[in-house]
């Protein structure tokens, strides 16, 4: 038996490039099954790495060229072939751990060898044992906690012990496997990754450069901060830290040290709204009021600190100060979709599609931001009323009316909400452009914001998305998809059709559609959205779809694109926060509120109920929702523990409590 790890050597973007430098580092440490990997500890380093088994080794390597040979590899190593390892220690080049075992096995007989990777770090002056031996008193006590059948089986019954308590906090029993299945155990598990990883390393992304972003880590908030609000509350405030005395904000920050990137900067204007999105999601959930006296700096700089609420403050007023020529939102560098480049004009290869050329321009404006100042503005407005700010949020909701006026104005186009105004005035996604005349964006937050629920444009605008962009595999971006580079444009037309941002199915904004199909009482619609991108109901194409049956992923392949149904990019994607806000909260109706749970569900008219048990500030509500009348939307009566409560909004249980609770729909 054979085991095999290659190790990095800390630094991705270093090793991938420097190979004068790190093929010399190189340096491990071998004691009996144990395989310690001390690149640069040496030097400024205070960690290792350790590869064990809890077997005595027949034979080991820690060269890969000795184990896999000069031209061989992982998938026929040498070592394998030879029936045993030459015992290698590496001095530079690659290193690596490989354990070899000679077991002979008598028929019906079993062995188990356990294998582990740890990481350690060792103070600065506790970083060596004797010159040039390692300290390692911190991995042998790693070790020993792992050295048993019995202590590894009690180490994944405390694991599964923690994930039960974390998805338990909402738990679905609807009749439908496939619903509960992906609310119960994959929505929520999603949206842990992404909380942890946002976008910045997976099997898509290299971890090199991005970090984390502003607007991805606000809308990982939505699905995340019923699991640990606490880890949730520290994000929002790191989050907030990278934002600019102005309101505006870096779009992306390094998770080590917290800071902006200032390579990508600043710009995207729909960065500054997403904080309030996020922090507004948090108070719902907790009711820890304390966060917005909780003083943060501005770009990291605690001499420019405010607490939290200033923060929001500006957030609100950069997104009102900066109205371009039909009272629109100015869009910068982009809003949510970073491939919307309307002020960059990159026209030659290597330019950025995002800061090329003046980047934040006075013209060009989005109607996308305009549904978002519409929605987490009113959010906003809301904490004003509960800080006891009436003035502040009168002026906040003046504000947002003008906003919203203009939407319903300069931002519709006689059947869907325009996209934007270009550079030169021009719209975007209008009938009067030749393509790209309808995108998803606009119409799924100006509908969320509640944009046109009065006038019917809302109603018109969903039906246009039915319309001109659902497919059976769901909704795409945009149509018609661009077929050729517009420079007034930028990245967006730079894909081939039908991938990616050009008229691609965009997950993220499916939920969206969904979410304004329920504002509107479409329980039907909503769902049928919701289902044609949830990993549990398309199993029976996924020799099509090609990805994990299970989560989600960043965009399938539009109508247009030859490979129609594919998807790409899974797990580390924006669709796991608002696919499950969707469902919990828009479809379920389960809804965390400044003052309690609301239920307000919007389900398919055949769904005759459902159970949910949902954690809330300390309490547990077992809710039970029914629908006798077979209808879409609406609560007619609720109990709670026995007894008529007025409206759909519960009262907030002491911690400890349990509440019954029954909702009847009709």
């Amino acid at each position: 038996m054979f085991s095999y790890v290659e190790f990095c050597l800390w630094d991705a973007m270093d090793d991938s490039s420097n190979f004068q430098r790190n093929f010399s580092t190189g340096e491990v440490e071998v004691v009996g099954s144990a395989i310690y990997h001390k690149t640069e500890y040496r030097e400024r380093r205070d960690h290792y790495a350790v590869f064990w088994a809890n077997t005595p080794v027949t034979s080991f390597d820690t060269a890969r060229d000795a184990f896999c040979g000069v031209y061989g590899g992982p998938a026929e190593p040498e070592a394998v072939k030879a029936g045993r390892c030459s015992n290698s220690i590496a001095h530079g080049w690659a290193p690596v751990g490989a354990h070899h075992f000679h077991l002979t096995l008598e028929a019906g007989e079993t062995r188990t060898i356990l294998f582990g990777l740890g990481y350690i770090e060792n103070p600065v002056d506790e970083k060596f044992t004797a010159p040039g031996v390692i300290n390692k008193t911190r991995a042998e006590a790693m070790m020993a906690r792992y050295a048993t059948d019995a202590q590894v089986d009690e180490a994944r019954r405390a694991l599964a012990d923690h994930w039960d308590k974390l998805l338990s906090t909402l738990q679905l029993h609807s009749g439908d496997e496939k619903l509960d299945r992906m609310v119960n155990l994959w929505h929520q598990y999603q949206c842990m990754v992404t909380f942890n990883m946002s976008r910045s390393a997976s099997y898509y992304e290299s971890g090199i450069g991005r970090g984390m972003g502003f607007r991805d880590s606000c809308q990982d908030l939505l699905g995340f901060v019923h699991m640990i609000p606490e880890r949730a509350r520290g994000r929002i405030l790191d989050i907030a830290a990278t934002q600019f005395e102005d309101g505006s904000a870096y779009h992306q920050y390094q998770p080590l040290t917290k800071k902006g990137n200032r390579d990508v900067g600043t710009g995207f204007n729909d960065d500054p709204l997403w904080l309030i999105a996020g922090t507004a999601a948090y108070l719902r959930e907790t009711g820890d009021w304390s966060i917005l006296d909780e003083s943060v700096a501005f770009d990291n700089d605690v001499s420019k600190a405010q607490p939290l609420m200033e923060h929001l403050r500006r957030s609100f007023r950069f997104t009102r100060t900066h109205l371009g020529p039909h009272g629109l939102p100015l869009i910068g560098r982009a809003d949510w979709n970073d491939c919307l480049n309307l002020n960059c004009f990159s026209e030659h290869p290597g330019e950025s599609f995002q800061i090329t050329g003046p980047s934040e321009g006075p013209v060009a404006e989005s109607v996308f931001i305009a549904g978002m100042f519409v929605k987490y503005g009113s959010e906003y407005a809301d904490l004003c009323d509960h800080r006891s700010l009436p003035e502040e949020a009168a002026e906040a909701r003046a504000a947002i009316a003008e906003v919203e006026q203009a939407a319903l104005t300069a931002g519709w186009d006689g059947a869907w909400f325009r996209r934007a105004y270009d550079a030169f005035g021009q719209p975007i996604g209008s009938k009067e452009c030749d393509e790209g005349q309808i995108f998803i964006e606009p119409q799924g937050m100006c509908v969320m914001a509640g944009i046109g629920k009065t006038t019917g444009q809302a109603e018109q605008a969903l039906r246009s998305v039915e319309e001109r962009l659902d497919t059976r595999y769901g909704v795409v971006l945009l149509q018609p998809a661009y077929t050729t580079y517009r420079l007034n444009l930028g990245e967006i037309s730079s894909y081939p059709p039908g991938y990616k941002e050009n008229a691609g199915i965009f997950c993220h904004n499916n939920p969206w559609i969904s979410c304004a199909e329920t504002v509107l009482g479409h329980g039907d619609r909503a769902f049928e959205v919701y289902k044609k991108t949830c990993p549990a109901y398309i199993e029976d194409i996924s020799e099509i779809h090609r990805t994990e049956p299970y989560v989600y992923s960043q965009m399938v392949a539009g109508i247009d694109a030859p490979t129609f149904g594919e998807a790409k990019n899974s797990w580390l994607t924006g669709t796991a926060a608002w696919t499950f806000f969707n469902v919990s909260q828009y479809i379920l109706g389960v809804q965390p509120t400044l003052d309690g749970l609301k239920i307000d569900p919007c389900i398919p008219h055949t769904l005759p109920g459902f159970t949910v048990t949902r954690r809330y500030r300390g309490a547990v509500y077992h809710i039970r929702v029914e629908n006798p009348d077979a209808v879409q939307k609406g609560v007619k009566r609720v109990t709670v523990n026995g007894a008529p409560i007025p409206g759909n909004v519960l009262p907030i249980a002491k911690a400890g409590e349990t509440v019954e609770v029954t909702v009847v729909m009709g």
